[in-house]
């Protein structure tokens, strides 16, 4: 399913064959949360942006609208009217993040909707069955994300328990996708890494869950307050024990320097709210870094937000306006601006895939580095 095209230094250029197309990576998934981006942006919008891949959470669906709901519907492909790949988060960072009462045992864990604070259970069997409700294309596994300064037991019995149950998610995806009226049976299941900040924890886990020959991998648990650098150091240790030909997915990240040395360490899958996020706030991605469309300066702007992009946005419509809009609290100008950085994302990833195909992605690197995320 997955097929390695070209190769600098650790960077792969490669492609994912999945019954819903095939990913071109490395690849930028574009986060549509509860099956929408937020931004006012459409299925026919993230065709024309250039997403591949589409990422949206168990969690959060299970509480609304229902993955049952989602079923009886025909699965989230047909509820989105979106015909490619879809990932879906199994949703056990948002229990754990967004669960203020909750109870872990060996089974699941029990907490609290944030909706209406109705009792809710969840396990491995409950995520892999919601998410074969969804029917998405990559279903990933529930685990425990822990705070990146936990300590070494807590963390060595939450990897532990969390490699149980990746076990009882592969038994019961298996299960699933060969029950009749299953919506997608050749749903595919990816593993998580995790072992917070300490290196062996993490090199013995990768080492276990490859194990079990999982058609993909995860990173999980970064991004969640440690540096940079020792993201780096956590990628650096342990994608070396990951296996070479299965695709891996480094989760919650993030912003373009960040991809581009986590590609140089081996990543080929990403994912982040923050393109989307930051341009409803006005924090637009240009060529020459991050530029503030609520700064003064551009009240009489007439150019586009980035003279080398060709999104929509761009083509049609000057900063002053753009600025005009999110200044009087239109919705047009949050579509406009998130339209703008999920383009820019997407044709950055394609900016990669080019670079490592003509063995100039070192150059690229170069490049970009300390360039892309400067405040203008």
């Amino acid at each position: 399913m997955f097929q390695i095209l070209a190769q600098e230094g650790r960077a792969r250029l490669g492609e994912f064959t999945t019954v819903h197309g095939v990913i071109q990576t490395p690849v930028f998934m574009n986060v549509g949360t509860v099956a929408a981006i937020k931004g006012a942006v459409s299925s026919h919008d993230l065709e024309a942006l250039g997403c591949q891949v589409e990422l949206c959470n168990t969690y959060h669906l299970h509480v609304r609208p229902g993955d049952d709901v989602v079923r009886d519907l025909g699965g989230l492909h047909r509820f989105m009217n979106w015909s490619r790949p879809i990932l879906t988060d199994s949703g056990g960072f948002q229990v754990f993040s967004l669960a203020s009462i909750r109870k872990i045992k060996e089974e699941g864990v029990y907490f609290h909707s944030h909706i209406d604070g109705r009792k809710i259970f969840m396990g491995p069997e409950e995520s892999m069955r919601i998410q074969s409700n969804l029917a998405s294309t990559i279903a990933m596994a529930f685990d425990e994300c822990i705070p990146a300064r936990s300590n070494r037991e807590y963390t060595i019995n939450s990897v532990e328990r969390t490699e149980r149950w990746l076990e009882r998610c592969q038994a019961e995806l298996s299960r699933l996708n060969k029950e009749a009226g299953t919506i997608n049976p050749s749903q595919m299941l990816f593993g998580i890494n995790q072992g917070g900040l300490f290196p062996e924890v993490r090199i013995r886990n990768m080492e276990t869950i490859a194990k079990l020959d999982l058609p993909g991998y995860a990173i999980g648990g970064l991004a969640v307050g440690e540096t940079h650098a020792e993201m780096y150091e956590i990628l650096d240790v342990t994608l070396p024990h990951a296996p070479e030909n299965k695709p891996r997915y480094l989760m919650g990240v993030g912003t373009p320097e960040n991809i581009i040395e986590s590609v140089a360490r081996g990543i080929d899958f990403f994912d982040c709210v923050m393109p989307s996020r930051n341009a409803r706030h006005g924090h637009l991605n240009t060529k020459e870094g991050v530029l503030n469309i609520h700064n003064k300066k551009y009240e009489r702007d007439s150019g586009p937000i980035d003279p080398q992009c060709d999104c929509p946005t761009c083509r049609n419509y000057s900063r002053a306006y753009i600025r005009h809009l999110l200044k009087a609290g239109e919705m047009l100008g949050m579509r406009l601006a998130v339209m703008h950085n999920l383009y820019f994302y997407n044709h950055f990833m394609e900016e990669i895939r080019q670079s490592i195909a003509e063995g100039r992605f070192e150059r690229f690197r170069q490049e970009n580095t300390g360039v892309l995320s400067r405040r203008i």
